[in-house]
């Protein structure tokens, strides 16, 4: 079957044997029934399965018209959230919009900004700097309303909004992504008139790019979501098999599950291309909180190649031999630059007048994909032919079924997330929140 993404198992093979392979089938197998029929763990929040094709029309209408008004009226659109709430639609834009669009003159779309992902002062304030003269609209993505980093982020951007433009018109300009029925963002968007979208119930944030928690910030951007959803679907049958021989992403699973057992506990996302920078920020995210659990759990870590060639290249080289890699492998680029030619010769490259760019970096790929292997770093190529609305759709579905595998491979729960709680109740108790008393005077202790 022809997929719109690839796996080359060909530079790994020398690292595992084909019995070891096999001997994984029925454990596969098992993981892809309690997937498919609702039975494993945290089989409550399964709806990311389908969302490519279980569309919400009169929903998926308001979002694109809500998208146009804001293309056309925004100078800036702030995207509050943090985690999964902003990480997918930040890697679908990134990767599909201009580098350098927030220095454009001519340009359709408005800026788009992430704020809500972290408590940093200074980058607060000077955001409020940068705005100053903006037509600026907001999209507030929360379930709860109440997850401290962008809740506070909000506090900030309704009251200058509002002392900017007056309650009225900020209120038209704030679009909330929450839960259907409940919740502090849902009551507020009520009583303010915000237009509101859905966080689907049966979908963790980390899974949600296909819903309106990813889809209106990247069609605000221009990009085709219905090409985005079309790719996503394309996935969801070819990744639909149950056995390892015709499904990659079962295979890519299969694959790492083989390394982690192998003392491979560290897994490197490298890209060559630098506009999926954000992309392996998403991918972090997914593999990071859904596996890492119960003690156990590949450590999933990102480099820019060939950037990272000249800072982690050498410990990756000759370092423990404790990591593997996947590779995110563009076929073409949709842009075409040549190296010019240099009356003489000074840095002794002419030798690649003429060639393109996106050749060059090829051979960049292609050389360090066998000195590693050489040294002893298994290596996995997950490929997409170009970088389109269609294609990244289809990655993004191929590894959150791999991902989904994965976690019931380990036999961890790869939809809930317990452990991201302790930072948050700690930080509770130490800001004084009431209730919290008797756990502030114990963490202050810790402390001194």
């Amino acid at each position: 079957m022809t997929t719109p993404v690839s796996l080359n198992l060909h530079y790994a093979e020398p690292f595992y044997g084909e019995h070891e392979w096999q001997q994984l089938q029925p454990a596969v197998s098992e993981a892809h029934r309690l997937l498919h029929e609702g039975t494993g763990a945290g089989s409550d929040f399964l709806g990311w399965m389908d969302l490519p094709v279980n569309d919400d029309q009169e929903e998926r209408t308001r979002l694109e018209n809500a998208a146009a008004h804001i293309r056309a009226h925004a100078d800036v659109l702030l995207v509050i959230g943090i985690g999964g709430s902003s990480l997918g639609s930040k890697a679908v834009i990134s990767a599909l919009t201009h580098s350098f669009h927030a220095y454009l003159e001519d340009k359709d779309t408005p800026d788009i900004i992430f704020l809500g992902e972290h408590l940093g002062s200074d980058y607060t304030a000077e955001l409020f700097d940068a705005l100053a003269d903006k037509r600026v609209y907001v999209n507030v993505i929360s379930k709860s309303g109440t997850t401290t980093e962008p809740a506070i982020a909000f506090r900030f951007v309704k009251s200058w909004l509002e002392d900017t433009c007056g309650k009225e018109e900020a209120a038209r300009r704030i679009y909330a992504t929450t839960d259907r029925e409940k919740g502090a963002l849902k009551t507020l968007a009520h009583a303010e008139g915000y237009e509101t979208f859905v966080v689907p119930d049966d979908v963790g944030g980390r899974y949600s790019v296909f819903s309106p928690v990813g889809l209106l910030p990247i069609a605000v951007a221009g990009i085709s979501i219905s090409d985005l959803l079309a790719g996503g679907a394309e996935a969801r049958h070819a990744f639909a098999a149950e056995g390892l021989r015709h499904n990659p992403a079962y295979q890519y699973a299969a694959f790492r599950y083989l390394m982690y057992q192998k003392g491979k506990y560290i897994e490197l996302l490298s890209t060559y291309e630098p506009k999926l920078t954000d992309f392996s920020e998403w991918w972090k995210q997914l593999y990071g909180e859904s596996e890492g659990k119960d003690g156990k759990g590949l450590f999933p870590a990102s480099v820019k190649f060939t950037t990272d060639l000249h800072s982690m290249g050498q410990y990756i080289q000759e370092g423990r031999r404790h990591l593997f890699e996947t590779v995110l492998h563009i076929g073409t680029s949709t842009k075409e630059i040549k190296i010019p030619d240099m009356s003489g010769n000074e840095d002794g490259l002419n030798y690649l007048a003429g060639e393109r760019l996106h050749d060059v970096n090829e051979k960049a790929y292609q050389g360090t994909l066998l000195a590693h292997t050489d040294g002893n770093v298994p290596n996995a190529i997950v490929g997409i032919e170009r970088l389109d609305a269609y294609s990244l759709g289809a990655l993004i579905y191929f590894f959150e079924k791999a991902c989904a595998l994965s976690g019931y491979l380990l036999g961890v729960n790869p939809f809930d997330q317990p452990g991201v709680e302790s930072y948050k109740q700690n930080m509770f108790a130490l800001l004084g929140k009431p209730g919290y008393e008797k756990q502030r005077a114990e963490l202050e202790k810790r402390l001194d």
